[in-house]
């Protein structure tokens, strides 16, 4: 079934007015409409730096490329909408097929469902006393809505228990047992204590058992052989705890169950795909898969199986920095107007990748970035390749951390090209 956005609510985006507050959008804008801004088929140039920008081609062709794969594998995507926080972004993830929305708090949950989303996977534990009664309200509201989030402990249940003691009937709340591995994240930390958790919300009046998941990236950050083997052997727990449960007779009805999916999506497909055909309970396999619609120049281009050119048509970036050179006081430095504050630096420094009205020396390379200035090192380099006042495209790292310095983001039609055209903009809400 189809999972269900609020169209009205998301176009209605395009209609809210451009202000100041629109972190370097040019003062043309102010006071217009984003459609009504649009509508000039404005320019890139026009706009100010220090700037993010999407590729409207690559977006589309990074989402149709993990819809497919994941189709192909027998399994189903449920994109962790925290990576963007962007109903327009979310909207077209829906519309390619995904099963579900991810996020990680209450609070984002209750954003997703302001714009409609139908099926929300909350990758954590729901606690917090006021998201939790929302939650069960917003259940009993809505026969159709479907919320998932998780437990790790018997405590965790019991304390959801308490809780929702003081809330008015609702439909059981639907819970998936979290497994976690050694030096991971949260999850219980031995099947075990899964299966006892997995106990818990079976005898509890309003909780429901509705798989098990967890998260193999915080159990490794490179592909060599000692991160596979623990990602994998992790997996091969999941699957293990999921089977288990399941011949027990632990679940009322159907399963799900769900893995990341971002670093190492062939190993989640190799290690839980074949639990969609397990005799004993309907399962579905979801991936969270978030990184792979925006992509990046960094962690995931390296880590990713999917990223092009290893793969065709692969992964790529669709996402870049501009900063313009506003010093530069030594022979082989100059400070771009762009820092922490604008792009993000916790997976890898900014990397400069062409000079508009200049040339990028081989070598070039940036080594810190301030607040608001990169320090961009130009080994060799002559005034007259990277001038005052030329603009410096940069691939970034991570778009967790790029999304969420930004409350307003061009979409440009292509990235590539000396003049790109903004065709879109898109509104984050962090």
């Amino acid at each position: 079934m189809a999972v269900t956005i609020d169209d009205a609510v998301v176009d209605a985006l395009a209609e809210q007015v451009l202000t100041p507050a629109d972190k370097s959008a040019p003062p043309a804008a102010w006071g217009r409409t984003v459609r009504e801004y649009l509508a000039g088929a404005p320019r890139l140039d026009r706009w100010q730096t220090p700037l993010l920008t999407l590729d409207r081609a690559r977006l589309a062709a990074n989402r149709d490329l993990m819809a497919e794969w994941t189709a192909a594998a027998g399994v189903v995507l449920a994109p962790h909408g925290k990576t963007t926080m962007a109903p327009q972004l979310w909207r077209a993830q829906l519309r390619a097929g995904a099963w579900a929305i991810t996020l990680a708090t209450a609070w984002q949950a209750q954003l997703a469902r302001s714009f409609g989303v139908g099926r929300i996977v909350l990758a954590n534990a729901l606690l917090d006393p006021v998201g939790l009664a929302w939650a069960a309200a917003e259940s009993a509201r809505d026969a159709d809505f479907e919320l998932y989030c998780w437990a790790d402990s018997v405590a965790t249940v019991e304390l959801m228990d308490t809780i929702l003691r003081d809330t008015p009937a609702s439909p059981r709340l639907r819970v998936l047992v979290e497994l976690g591995g050694p030096d991971g994240r949260t999850g219980a930390r031995t099947g075990t204590e899964a299966r006892a958790v997995a106990a818990a919300i079976g005898a509890s009046q309003r909780l429901s058992l509705a798989g098990v998941g967890g998260y193999e990236g915080a159990l490794a950050h490179d592909r060599g052989r000692a991160g596979v083997a623990a990602v994998r052997g992790y997996l091969g727990s999941l699957a293990t705890l999921h089977t288990e449960l399941a011949a027990a007779g632990a679940y009322p009805g159907s399963a799900i169950v769900s893995a990341g999916g971002s670093a190492y999506p062939e190993l989640v497909v190799a290690e839980l795909a074949r639990l969609a055909d397990l005799d004993s309970v309907a399962t579905t396999v979801v991936l969270r898969s978030g990184a792979y619609l925006v992509h990046d120049d960094g962690f995931y281009a390296g880590i990713s199986p999917l990223t092009a050119p290893a793969v065709d048509p692969g992964l790529r970036s669709a996402m870049h920095g501009w900063a313009r050179v506003v010093s530069r006081p030594e022979p082989e430095l100059a400070l771009l107007d762009g820092g922490r504050r604008d792009f993000p630096y916790d997976s890898g420094l900014p990397v400069p990748q062409q000079v508009i009205g200049g040339s990028l020396p081989a070598g070039a390379h940036i080594t810190a970035l301030n607040d608001q200035h990169a320090f961009l090192r130009l080994p060799g380099a002559a005034p007259a390749d990277v001038p005052v006042g030329s603009l410096v495209r940069l691939g970034l790292s991570h778009p967790c951390t790029a999304f969420d310095k930004w409350r307003l983001i061009p979409m440009i039609d292509d990235a590539d090209v000396a003049d790109p055209r903004v065709v879109d903009l898109i509104r984050t809400f962090f």
